[in-house]
């Protein structure tokens, strides 16, 4: 039986080909914050770092870095006083094989505004609720709560 990957260097140094690597970024960090850790390494891309940067704004994160010349993107994880993850759970919505893509009017709430919907618009990645504002829908990468 193999064992689990250590979320510091699991597929970093290439390790594998992924079908859906923004799927994987967020089961890592699923599983890094249901395991008290302090934070955690994926592979860097631009979407993967713009999805960092929503997480960050809207306070899910501490915040995030580049590290090893700029191949990985170190995450770090946000607990609140009890040691609790701030970040309560993560889904991917559109996948490769089933997109999902939504009008202006039509944008998801997660939890009835509690939680965010991350969108990829033609003006770049941002929440539904700055698409809302700026009247653009897209594909729902997922939802963060």
């Amino acid at each position: 039986m193999k064992q689990a990957a250590n979320t510091e260097t699991a597929g970093v140094k290439g390790t594998g080909v992924l079908c859906d690597p923004i799927a994987d970024m967020l089961t890592r960090i699923r599983n890094a914050a249901q395991a008290r850790h302090a934070n955690v390494k994926v592979p860097v891309s631009k979407m993967k770092r713009e999805i960092a940067k929503i997480l960050h704004e809207e306070g899910y994160i501490r915040g995030f870095q580049l590290v090893g010349k700029g191949q990985s993107l170190r995450i770090r994880l946000k607990y609140n006083a009890n040691r609790e993850p701030v970040l309560r759970g993560l889904k991917r919505v559109s996948k490769p094989g089933r997109r999902v893509y939504v009008p202006k009017d039509k944008l998801p709430r997660v939890f009835g505004g509690l939680g965010i919907a991350i969108v990829s618009t033609s003006e770049g990645i941002m929440t539904a609720r700055d698409a809302r504002k700026r009247g653009i829908g897209g594909e729902v990468i997922g939802y963060v709560w």
